[in-house]
């Protein structure tokens, strides 16, 4: 019988204590290195090379972000803000249209037809827009819901309201008001609401864009005094003056460092110019717009609802002073625009609708109904035709609003041009530079 020994426990533990002191080994060794002037060179030229890549990265990933957010107000979130504006608008002027069409009693004119027609066509390709921007905001589709489920009971009321209207019966005028009803109740509120989201999130974007990337700018701060302390640390050692390849480093870091600054502050300028006299006109001039459709359609309802409207004249009075007090919303965005020829136009609109509004009160309240109704819709000096210039010239305010934001945030997008390569390119040089100028005194030692 063989007899096996058990491995000797000296024998096996040697093997595997020179395997796990390996790290230790190779820790000491890194020590002794960086005790020596070649080992620190060496420590500092990866550290600062390290350092440059991290920077370049990470400067060139928030200028791509800020690019990516600028390029998107322009492509995406302005005009789906101005898509839910235009929901409200549109539906507000159908409400208003078809009360006027059924003041002509029978068949409505052809013109105020087809401005009905073109209101609700121009409510749905709006509310197709808006809804493609609702996924994740849960505030957002509820509205779209909304609208999309309340407006096809809208225009069924309105349409019962005509044929009850041409066959002359009395009921095509609840019709109506149930119609106006809902409107006002469902529709319209949904449709602010989707707006005031909207605008909410390009605001945010706006913001966003004019945001100071300090993260990548404290990187660049920092490489600039690494590199600075470096080389007085060099001259010290080494007794000369310049080191060639630190020097081109930064430079680099330098030129980035300026070069970046410029273009941010230009950038931040222009997207403020174009928040300030684009979007914050096109703000008020909405607001204006929107409380001068719901007095029109207060005005038609009072004479649909023939001595029983009081409650909408009362809500024509309350919204009034907001386009024609003293410190109304036309006269707030006259104060930002860069030309506010439509602004002035439309506060001369306000006074001559006023005023006609006036006379048509005066006419159905003294008895004069179908007076009342020719002055509100059809008369060339009524108010149907100053209502019809004011909302003409809110219209071209927003235009001009539009078009100025689009300009400014374009110029933002301009200041930026070729900064992330620039910046990508420069971060390499400095790199570069720093491999160079180490390497260089590095080479003293051998």
């Amino acid at each position: 019988m063989v007899t096996v020994s058990p491995p000797d426990s000296a024998t096996s533990a040697g093997p595997r204590r020179g395997v796990l002191g390996i790290p230790a080994t190779a820790a000491r060794r890194a020590r002794r290195s960086a005790g020596s002037t070649p080992g620190r060179l060496f420590v500092v030229g990866v550290a600062l090379v390290v350092l440059a890549l991290v920077t370049g990265i990470v400067g060139v990933v928030a200028l791509q972000q800020k690019q990516a957010t600028i390029d998107n107000l322009i492509e995406h979130r302005e005009p789906v803000a101005a898509a839910s504006q235009q929901i409200y608008r549109s539906l507000s002027d159908a409400d208003a249209t078809a009360a006027s069409a059924f003041l002509s009693g029978g068949t409505p004119p052809a013109a105020l037809r087809e401005r009905y027609e073109l209101d609700i066509a121009q409510a749905g390709a709006n509310l197709a827009t808006a809804s493609a921007d609702v996924a994740g905001v849960p505030a957002a589709q509820a509205q779209v819901d909304e609208l999309s489920q309340q407006l096809p009971v809208y225009t069924g009321l309105v349409e019962t309201a005509r044929a009850y209207n041409r066959q002359g019966y009395p009921a095509g005028a609840a019709y109506l008001r149930e119609a106006s009803g809902l409107m006002r109740a469902k529709l319209l509120p949904a449709a602010q609401a989707l707006y005031s989201i909207d605008f909410d999130r390009l605001a945010q974007e706006q913001q966003q864009a004019r945001s100071f990337p300090w993260t990548a700018v404290g990187l660049v701060l920092l490489l600039l005094v690494a590199l600075v302390v470096t080389q007085m640390y060099l001259t010290r050692r080494t007794n000369r003056l310049l080191n060639v390849g630190l020097l081109v480093a930064t430079i680099a870091v330098v030129v980035g460092l300026a070069w970046g600054t410029v273009a941010l502050l230009l950038e931040s300028s222009r997207v403020a110019g174009g928040q300030d006299s684009g979007t914050r006109q096109v703000e008020l001039a909405v607001q204006a717009r929107i409380t001068a459709l719901k007095m029109r359609a207060n005005e038609t309802l009072t004479l649909v609802a023939r001595g029983d409207g009081g409650e909408y004249e009362a809500d024509w009075k309350r919204l009034a002073p907001q386009i024609s007090g003293g410190d109304n919303l036309l006269a707030q965005a006259q104060a930002v625009s860069a030309d506010d020829a439509a602004l002035v136009g439309a506060q001369e609109n306000v006074r001559d609708w006023l005023a006609a509004h006036e006379n048509v009160r005066g006419l159905d309240d003294g008895g004069e109904y179908e007076k009342a109704v020719d002055v509100a819709i059809e008369n060339d000096d009524g108010a149907g035709p100053a209502f019809n210039e004011l909302d003409e010239n809110l219209r071209a305010a927003i235009d001009e609003g539009r078009a100025v934001f689009v300009d400014e945030t374009s110029s933002a997008s301009s200041a930026m041009t070729a900064l992330v390569p620039g910046v990508a390119v420069l971060a390499l040089v400095a790199a570069a530079g720093v491999t160079m100028g180490i390497r260089e005194r590095l080479q003293e030692y051998r």
